[in-house]
This record gives structure tokens, sequence and C-alpha cells, in this order.
């Protein structure tokens, strides 16, 4: 697998749930899509998915999903009900490249944990994984998907060589 460790920073996100099948979150999307129109966002923002279950352990209805995109600081967040704010953190991420029908994004993240993971030098750390969506699959010549899928993870044992370097 083509993995690269990255340190990412924080970043500040206007957000859309939802909650149901991830095969749904299209509806989250468009939600956001509209805020993101009203509110004159730069095109430098960056779009990015949040998977909150495990749709092998949580059932499919159950499912959170959050639709989110970043934020330039000086943004004023005034109340506006379709959308909420929060601040994902930085920190060591395993970086995959996805190409893919979206479908397939399970099986990356199974890749990723299962097979990455356990033979490297890090294990999975307790934030969140984010998917930065690098095109809308719905325009994509083939329907495919291009998502920098980040994993979060720390070193096996506490330092590790390259975080010292950072």
């Amino acid at each position: 697998m083509n993995i690269e460790v990255k340190k990412l920073p924080s970043y500040q996100v206007a957000y859309v749930r939802h909650v149901g099948s991830y095969l749904e979150t299209y509806k989250a999307w468009g939600t956001l899509s509209k805020w993101v129109e009203k509110n004159d966002l730069p095109s430098t923002e960056y779009f990015i998915g949040i998977s909150l279950d495990d749709p092998s352990v949580t059932d499919e209805y159950s499912c959170r999903y959050d639709a989110c995109i970043t934020i330039p600081e000086e943004f004023v967040k005034e109340g506006d009900s379709s959308v909420e704010f929060k601040t994902l953190s930085g920190g060591l991420y395993a970086l995959y490249s996805f190409y893919d029908t979206i479908d397939k994004l399970a099986i990356a993240y199974q890749s990723v944990y299962g097979q990455w993971l356990p033979n490297s030098d890090y294990e999975p750390d307790d934030r969140y994984a984010l998917e930065f969506c690098m095109n809308d699959p719905y325009t994509d010549p083939e329907g495919k998907a291009k998502v920098d899928l980040y994993i979060p993870i720390k070193s096996v044992g506490g330092h590790h060589q390259f975080e010292d370097n950072l």
C-alpha cells in the first residue's frame, strides 16, 4: 500500500451531520453546498467527510457522518441553523490516496487498518479519520471519488524518529 505519514494542522470547520446510510451522505453535502454558496467561501477551503461510526458494528441507519468544509480563521460564525461549527484535531496521520467508486471506500479503510497499520511502527489514535474530498464523483468521467484518506495514528510506545524531526 502506498501510505505517506503526514502531520496535519487543526482545522476550523462548518459541518452538517447526516444520520443513516453512508451511501446517502450526499444529502448532508447538498445542505452544506447551499450554505457555502450563501457565505461565499473561498475555493481554497477543503471539503472533509468524517465517518463517525463503523458500519460493521453500528446499524446502517444509526451511522453518523459529518460533511465539513474548512473555514478561514477570520470567518464570523453567525447563527445559522443549517450548519454547526467545530475544530478538527491536527496531529499525525497515515495518508492513503483513494480513487475508485465511493462504495469501495470501506475496503480502503479495512486495508489501512487491517494490513498497513499492523505492519507499521504506528497504532491507531482515537481521533476520527478524515476523508478529504478532492473531486465531485458526480462530475468525474468515470464516476469515481478521489479521496485523500487520513487515518489518525500515533507511534507504538511513544516517540518515533519521524516525530522528533518535526
